[in-house]
């Protein structure tokens, strides 16, 4: 009876050796899959979802962790949720490269009037700066001090307009408009400080 007993025991540790060699592969597969999963889509994930990314990479480092030790049932109860998880990031960086193309679309779209627009504007102010300071008196509304300040904030749009420019030469249509915007406001402060109309 003792012999049948340990005999039994030995077939039951083999078979469950054997159980575990048979989750072994799939296992592996599994991880591999998700890992290749994530390959084509690392570059997109770490712009524009690097939170769902690391997340990601946490779970499945996790799944690496339960291989090693031979824990092939742990790994393949994982590899669902991780799965799931990886679609949704896949989900997610379509849509916000959607977005962002679409984005830059309109960016590339704005730019085309702006670089017509703000050259004028730039001209127009630096023509009454200089009508400005050769006048000995200025119109009403318009002090010594607003003048200079004029001046020196023409200046800085022109700096800004530069870098603007540049970003569009580049084709970064986004910080272009960013930056252009962001001269032109300024512009048109100035232009309002020296009573001139904006257009």
């Amino acid at each position: 009876m003792k012999k049948l007993f340990v005999g039994l025991l030995a077939t039951l540790a083999v078979l469950s050796l054997v159980g575990c060699e048979n989750q072994k592969i799939p296992a592996e597969q599994a991880v591999a899959a998700a890992d290749a999963a994530l390959v084509p889509i690392r570059d997109s994930a770490l712009k524009y979802a690097p939170d769902q990314l690391q997340a990601i990479d946490t779970q499945l480092n996790g799944a690496k962790d339960s291989l090693a030790k031979g824990d092939y049932q742990g790994v393949l109860a994982a590899m669902p949720g991780i799965n799931t998880a990886i679609s949704g990031l896949k989900d997610t960086v379509a849509a916000k490269a959607q977005e962002a193309q679409a984005a830059l679309q309109k960016a590339q779209d704005d730019w085309g009037n702006m670089s017509k627009d703000m050259p004028k504007m730039v001209d127009a102010i630096e023509s009454r700066v200089n009508t400005l300071s050769k006048s000995h008196h200025l119109p009403k509304g318009v002090t010594k001090d607003s003048l200079a300040s004029a001046k020196s904030g023409l200046d800085a749009v022109k700096s800004a307009w530069s870098d603007a420019s540049s970003a569009a030469t580049a084709g970064d249509f986004t910080t272009a408009m960013n930056k252009a915007q962001a001269a032109k406001d300024q512009a048109t402060k100035i232009m309002e400080s020296l009573g001139m109309k904006s257009s």
